[in-house]
């Protein structure tokens, strides 16, 4: 049987239809496999759902080192990449330096899992056969990754049944190639309802409120099974319109209509529904019914016929548990928070409530960790949601999440902002950890259970060659998970640890671990190790108390508050990057001297003498708020032993400015430009996916480059959707053009491709540093050290830079100098936590066989953005 390379031309035949003359020589003859296959459905007769539930294939065990780590190895994703990989038969084998690796038989299991321990890392293959060109459904579980037909499409590693991906089939066979991690993998294939329509498979919908009016917004999936893309505002002769999701209840309670945003070809995205009404809420579940349609007759839009969903909105009274939603600004999706309010408080008690922000273990859900507590009377309980059940532990996005939950509660409810408190359990716990370190002075008392404390000492994480300084700039860029590196920052919090003695998920030691840090320099830390409890406990004795709603925790949180700026006279106060972790009281780090290295302050200050006295490491520039401090005179400041003062500013903006230049501080006539790195816009790589981003692909470039950029941009999409619960604009340059410049000033857009092949470069990455063009990578230093060029067709790169216009907006590339090195970043894993890149790195195929010794340059902008001014390795 002949072997076929068919992943080399994978590109061409998603960009252009073939011939039936063609297909068969681009694709793999497994006629046997692919008739077992075929043979669970059969073609679909007109009225009817084929289904073909995927039952043989061939499985082999893993061909690389995979893990929480930025490069990982793979012997057959690089046969993929550079276009050598052929069709498997029983018996082949791939070489590796620990051995050969074989491809065996495997069926699945009568329900429909393929089981083997090869798949806690191997690869999955199997073959379906359909007599003509086709789009169906695949919908499979337990992958981390599937190649259809050589295109890259997003899994489903956690199992949790979300994943249901339009694919296009071609006449004839067609191959599927899962990667897998967790020893088991199950997939069918069927045909679509509709070209276009609602799945109610991935809901998000807030609860109602009895008596109040109905403002909120809710999510449902809208998938697109079709070859055009869907969405967007023109509509028939150019008149408004779009696809419109129509809401509507009994009553008209809800009555909302919203046109949907852009969905890209064979995609699936979470779209908006209207949860707006004119009548209060009545007591009993509301019945929503939800109707998708279609305004669009044009070339380049599908239409379809309408598609009616219906679902449920639970209401409740104001003081029972319940869902609150609101748009984030990390992509305007609708998120939720659920909140336990604060009950039975005394009337005659004239303070407002505090607020304690609870962070749930991996698996559960923010609801189902607020209804673990018991109605407090002196505080909120609010539960932030991760993105999603296991998210992002707590890091990256799931970090910010619980930021914007906490600023959102605190709008939404009267809180008292010196009663704010931490708690977790387990990731949550972990969670604790980190951002109780991040954000000293935002949380009064934090109380971690059966928390773990960092990747590298629970997780398993890769440990950084300390000889290499490749590995020396990656573990730069996820510095801010290194909750040991920050443990000081606990100075400014009351710290209550909890934990039970017989831990089988997260050893005891973690805690301990923690306890005996502390206790070396923090006085006010609390330790509580259940006698003979496991993970998860209750107490015996007490019902409903236990690993989270712990007595003792809330009366350790009832003593402390945050104290205000004018009672804090020190301030000991260390971050990584100030883009993440800037502020502390009175103080803010604003730039360093080496970017994502450890920066400390430890300054005292005299509110009355106007003094501020201290040391830095790692500070190039800060501010100094003086809004506690006495009015008039001078402000005097000694940092690392030399002395400067100045007047105070004049106007409402009581703050300085100061920079450290060749080993010396002086004072700056103000806050610096927004050009410059700073709070507001910092790095590194993974930041560019956040404010509001924009995937534009290219479309200038090849057939097989301008698909490529597609899928590429789809399949970050359909991730960021599966891991953070995101819904994000997958546009053309084309289109991007068309959008007018105040609706994009202020957005991060990541760009696909290079500067040949994307026509939006030349706009956002003029003056860029680094270069991505066809055949050649470029690193220019202006002249003050050695430019750097690499050429030849299989490199890829990532890199960040200031958007020309826009304060805070980043720029994101994602390319290659050709398709074999645009392929190198299908599936760097940016959107797992604990993974991360600094601000530029360029590599090549050598990664896929050796990890980051495959890297050619790798580095961080210095606060200018340039090179000369950063920190950058070169192999």
């Amino acid at each position: 049987m002949r072997k076929t390379p068919i992943y080399a031309a994978s590109f061409l035949i998603l960009a252009v239809l073939l011939s039936p003359a063609v297909l068969p020589s681009l694709r793999p003859a497994f006629a046997n496999q692919a008739a077992e296959n075929q043979a669970a459905g059969d073609e679909p007769a007109a009225g009817e759902q084929a289904v073909i539930e995927l039952r043989e294939g061939l499985v082999i065990a893993p061909v690389g080192q995979y893990g929480r780590r930025a490069f990982h190895t793979d012997a057959i994703e690089l046969r993929i990449v550079t276009g050598t990989w052929s069709t498997p038969q029983v018996g082949d084998t791939i070489d590796l330096s620990d051995g050969p690796r074989t491809w065996h038989n495997i069926k699945a299991g009568s329900d429909g899992w393929f089981k083997h321990d090869a798949l806690e890392g191997g690869y999955l293959f199997c073959s379906v056969k359909v007599a003509e060109d086709r789009i169906m459904l695949l919908d499979a579980s337990g992958h981390s990754v599937v190649y259809i037909n050589g295109v890259i499409r997003t899994g489903d590693p956690y199992a949790n049944g979300l994943v249901e991906l339009p694919v296009q089939l071609h006449a004839g066979d067609n191959e599927l190639l899962f990667h897998c991690r967790r020893g088991k993998v199950r997939a069918r294939l069927r045909t679509p309802p509709g070209a276009c329509f609602i799945d109610n498979r991935d809901t998000m919908l807030p609860d109602l409120i009895v008596g109040e009016v109905p403002r909120s917004y809710g999510s449902i999936l809208v998938v697109n099974a079709s070859a055009k893309r869907i969405g967007g505002l023109e509509g028939r002769n150019g008149n408004a319109g779009g696809i419109i999701l129509k809401a509507r209840s009994e009553a008209d309670v809800i009555k909302r209509d919203i046109v949907i945003k852009e969905i890209p070809p064979l995609s699936l995205r979470k779209s908006t529904i209207g949860i707006y009404g004119k009548n209060a809420v009545p007591e009993g579940d509301i019945v929503v019914d939800l109707t998708l349609y279609s305004s669009f007759d044009t070339e380049d839009h599908q239409d379809f016929p309408p598609s009616h969903e219906s679902v449920t909105l639970r209401t409740r009274r104001p003081d029972q548990s319940h869902k609150r939603a609101f748009r984030s600004r990390i992509d305007s999706s609708v998120q939720y928070y659920a909140v336990l309010p604060a009950q039975g408080q005394n009337p005659d008690d004239a303070g407002k409530p505090g607020l304690v922000l609870t962070l749930h273990g991996a698996g559960v859900e923010a609801l189902g960790q607020v209804e673990s507590y018991a109605p407090k009377s002196w505080t909120h309980i609010v539960a932030p949601t991760n993105r999603r059940p296991y998210g992002f532990d707590w890091e990256d996005w799931g970090r910010r999440d619980a930021l914007e939950v906490l600023h959102q509660a605190q709008t939404d409810f009267e809180v008292d902002p010196q009663k704010i408190y931490l708690t977790g359990h387990s990731m949550g716990g972990h969670g604790v950890w980190h951002l109780g370190a991040l954000y000293p002075d935002r949380f009064a008392a934090i109380g971690p259970s059966a928390g773990w404390s960092s990747f590298w000492s629970y997780s398993g994480a890769a440990e950084f060659d300390q000889d290499s300084p490749v590995s020396l700039m990656l573990q730069r860029a996820v510095r801010a998970s290194d909750t040991l590196a920050l443990a000081r920052n606990y100075l400014h919090q009351g710290v209550y640890i909890l934990h039970g003695e017989k831990d089988d998920n997260v050893p005891v030691t973690q805690a301990r671990q923690m306890r005996d840090l502390l206790k070396k320099f923090h006085d006010d830390v609390q330790y509580h190790e259940q006698p003979g409890a496991g993970h998860w406990w209750d107490d015996s004795e007490s019902p409903g108390v236990g690993c989270v709603d712990w007595p003792a925790m809330f009366d350790f949180f009832s003593r402390h508050h945050i104290p205000a700026k004018a009672d804090v006279r020190e301030v000991n106060f260390i971050t990584v990057n100030p883009g993440v972790s800037a502020n502390c009281h009175w103080v803010q780090i604003e730039a360093q001297q080496h970017p994502l290295e450890v920066s400390e302050v430890s300054i005292k200050c005299d509110p009355v003498r106007r003094t501020f006295t201290g040391t830095t490491q790692n500070v190039s520039r800060m501010a100094l708020n003086l809004e506690h401090v006495l009015l008039g005179g001078k402000v005097k400041v000694r940092l690392d032993g030399q002395r400067i003062e100045r007047d105070q500013p004049e106007g409402p903006q009581r703050v300085v400015w100061l920079e450290r230049k060749d080993g010396k501080w002086s004072f700056l006539p103000g806050a610096q430009p927004l050009s410059l790195k700073g709070p507001h816009r910092y790095g590194p790589f993974k930041e560019v996916f956040a404010n509001n981003v924009a995937l534009v692909y290219g479309t200038a470039g090849t057939r097989a480059e301008n698909a490529w950029a597609l899928a590429k941009a789809r399949y970050d999409a359909e991730t960021f959707w599966y891991r953070g619960n995101a819904s994000v604009d997958v546009l053309s340059d084309a289109q991007f053009q068309k959008l007018q410049v105040r609706d994009t000033i202020d957005r991060n857009v990541v760009l696909y491709g290079n500067a040949d092949t994307n026509r939006m470069w030349s706009a956002f990455l003029p003056d860029s540093p680094v270069q991505f063009r066809r055949g050649r990578m470029t690193i220019n230093t202006n002249g003050r050290g050695r430019d750097r060029e690499w050429k030849g067709g299989d490199l890829g790169g990532l890199f960040i830079y200031p958007k020309p216009f826009g304060a805070a907006a980043l720029i994101g590339a994602v390319g290659g100098t050709g398709l074999v090195g645009m392929r190198l970043t299908e599936r760097l894993p940016y959107f797992t936590s604990g993974i991360g890149y600094p601000d530029c790195i360029i590599f090549g195929p050598d990664v896929l066989r050796t990890g980051d010794s495959g890297v050619k340059a790798a580095g961080f902008f210095g606060a200018d953005w340039k090179v000369e001014s950063g920190d950058f390795v070169y192999r």
